[in-house]
């Protein structure tokens, strides 16, 4: 039987899938512990066997997949024990411990939540089924809920489709949905992998005053060792399916036993590695940057200088409302607003900022994907100056050739019915480079340069690891020679292994090719690794631009200030402070103060304050930077 003292106790958990008539199996053995009103990390890479322990307990495991072992549940209420694994999964025990005793929040809330009904009807929909009220009572309990989960106007939110919501208000309709019965135990699968540190902080700072208001124990599935250092009483690693080391937080972080923890914690990155400090990336990639065709010295050491100098951008959208009266009203949305910056020859400059702030629309504009309203981009390679703007025809397919994009998602950004051959040579076919041996060579040569054998160029994406398709994203970027590259996100989707290896790897085709990055993401400790200047974006503005060293170390900016205190460390002696982070409000500019804002929002009131070594931030005018600091 469950100790007393257990929630939850997995006692010898095999799980093995059918594959091609032999048994796979991905979990071996396992054995750990949730107790009551606590919360238990799981924490490993992607593929390690995570997510099909928390499908056992759920009892939700796919139809080839077969369970042995023991899962027990005790049941705070009335002290009954049973095990999961003995009930059919679609018996009535099974459905009643399922969403009213034990709930799950899953990883991405937009293909979780049905596109054809309201938010309101998902989430009492639960209440309807495991309780004895009627639709009237479900609904006042779900707008309460969803006060409870951050929702400023419940009962418009309870008639709001969940394409009407940001991803961080999908993920609060998740949690109040697997929250509405109170069960004893919350598993929640990567809850905030998607989203941007400062909503990623509120939905932790949510899931823990809502376990102490409920007493729930939680399941937190993760690979994030910053989340786990802020939120876990007890951690369980799990490598290839099977658990290499368990036990309270303190014991795991200040004296880590098993190699594969320690190496685990070495795949950070973090705020205090010094220069020249690599990632040790779990499993090193063999990478041969010499097969590559048109290897090129280092252009900083060649012709230093402005690579690309934008300036003045603006770009707007019209979104329609209808009013009180039913009259379609037009609103204005400033996706860039005034944005300028220089990108120097062979530097990394990142750009970060919170989802929506208008990072990606800008690298959209200086792809010639998107028109801007005004502003000018000007291209200069050290041979041709060109204005990236008005280019057109030859010329443009030109340019094209010299700034290439990595794209967030490796999966939907390489097409399914092409091979890899035919995604890496098809920009060499598009701009008519070299004979078909030439471009066999050269195909070759992107593969062995991203640590891929050329036996897998056959093979189509389905087929490759997210780290890999990531890869072979970047090949596809490389294969031109461009002078710029520019990377949306290219390691949000992926593990912190992955990304030590996709990391490591861009730095050193870097080095080696004389590249210049403009590095997009939202993760600052990635951002602190790879960039040599960053740029700072809030609301369409960039508010603050300085090198690496100065911004993260003496930010100016209170909105700076607020994405900095929103990344969650992994060590336990910096833990977030999510009292400060709920006054602050990063994008709020009303937490700003007078010095950083304008009056009605009035661009021309503010101008950049020169603070000295290439620190800029965006103040009022004539604001000196005594004031500033």
């Amino acid at each position: 039987m469950a100790s007393a003292a257990d929630l939850l106790r997995i006692e010898n958990l095999d799980v093995s899938f059918s594959v091609f008539g032999d048994r796979l199996r991905v979990v071996k053995e396992a054995n750990l512990r949730i107790l009551p009103g606590k919360v238990t990390a799981l924490v490993g890479e992607s593929g390690s066997g995570k997510s099909v322990i928390s499908q056992s307990v759920m009892g939700i495991l796919p139809n080839p997949a077969r369970a042995s072992g023991r899962i027990l549940f005790t049941d705070p209420l009335d002290g009954s024990t049973t095990d999961i694994l003995s009930l059919p999964r679609d018996s009535e025990e099974m459905r009643d411990l399922r969403g009213k005793r034990m709930a799950t929040i899953f990883q991405e809330p937009m293909t979780s939540l049905s596109p054809l009904h309201t938010v309101g009807n998902q989430i009492s929909e639960a209440l309807l089924i495991h309780t004895e009220i009627d639709k009237q009572e479900a609904r006042e309990k779900t707008e309460e809920m969803l006060g409870l989960v951050g929702f400023t106007n419940p009962h418009r939110t309870y008639d709001m489709y969940p394409f009407e919501l940001s991803g961080g208000m999908r993920q609060r309709a998740m949690i109040a949905m697997a929250l509405i019965c109170k069960p004893a135990l919350l598993i929640a699968d990567e809850p905030t992998t998607a989203l941007d540190v400062t909503i990623q902080a509120q939905i932790l700072e949510l899931l823990r005053d809502l376990q102490a208001k409920l007493g729930m124990a939680m399941l937190l599935i993760t690979h994030d060792l910053g989340i786990v250092a802020n939120m876990a009483d007890e951690v369980v690693v799990i490598y290839h399916g099977e658990i290499m080391e368990a036990g309270p937080v303190e014991a795991i972080f200040r004296n880590p036993q098993h190699p594969y923890l320690k190496a685990l914690m070495a795949a950070v990155p973090h705020f205090d590695m010094k220069p020249g400090e690599r990632l040790k990336a779990l499993r090193d990639v063999p990478v041969n940057l010499e097969t590559l065709v048109g290897k090129k010295k280092p252009l900083q050491a060649e012709a230093p200088g402005t690579l690309l100098s934008v300036a003045n951008l603006s770009k707007t959208y019209k979104t329609r409302k209808r009013s009180l009266l039913g009259k379609q009203e037009a609103a204005i949305v400033h996706a860039v607003d005034d944005v300028s910056f220089d990108i120097r020859r062979g530097e990394c400059l990142g750009l970060v900022g919170e989802s929506g702030c208008g990072k990606t629309t800008l690298s959209k504009i200086l792809m010639r994907a998107v028109t801007p309203d005004s502003g000018a981009v000007v291209f200069n390679d050290g041979k041709d100056v060109i204005d990236v703007l008005s280019v057109r025809g030859e010329a443009l397919q030109d340019m094209r050739t010299k700034i290439q994009m990595v794209f967030q998602d490796p999966v939907s950004s390489l097409s399914p019915r092409m091979t890899v051959r035919n995604i890496l040579s098809e920009p060499l076919e598009i701009h008519d480079r070299g004979d078909s041996d030439e471009r066999k060579r050269k195909v070759e040569g992107l593969m062995a340069a991203i640590g891929l054998d050329k036996r897998y160029l056959s093979r189509y994406p389905h087929s490759f690891s997210g780290g890999q398709r990531q890869r072979i994203g970047i090949a596809r970027a490389l294969a031109l020679g461009p002078k710029l590259v520019i990377l949306d996100e290219p390691v949000s989707a992926l593990d912190v292994s992955v990304q030590a290896q996709i990391l490591n790897l861009l730095k050193d085709l870097q080095k080696e090719l004389g590249l210049t990055y403009l590095f997009i993401s939202h993760n600052l400790a990635v951002v602190d690794y790879m960039a040599d200047r960053i740029a700072v974006m809030c609301k369409g503005r960039i508010v603050e631009i300085a090198p690496r060293e100065i911004i993260l170390r003496d930010p100016v900016h209170p909105y700076t200030k607020s994405l900095l205190a929103a990344v969650p460390f992994p060590d336990l002696d910096r833990p977030l402070d999510f009292k400060a982070l709920r006054e602050n409000g990063a994008a709020d500019k009303q937490n700003w103060g007078a010095t950083f804002t304008a009056e009605h929002d009035d661009a021309s009131e503010l101008a950049y304050a020169d603070l000295g070594d290439g620190h800029l931030v965006r103040a009022r005018k004539g604001a000196d930077a005594r004031e500033l600091r």
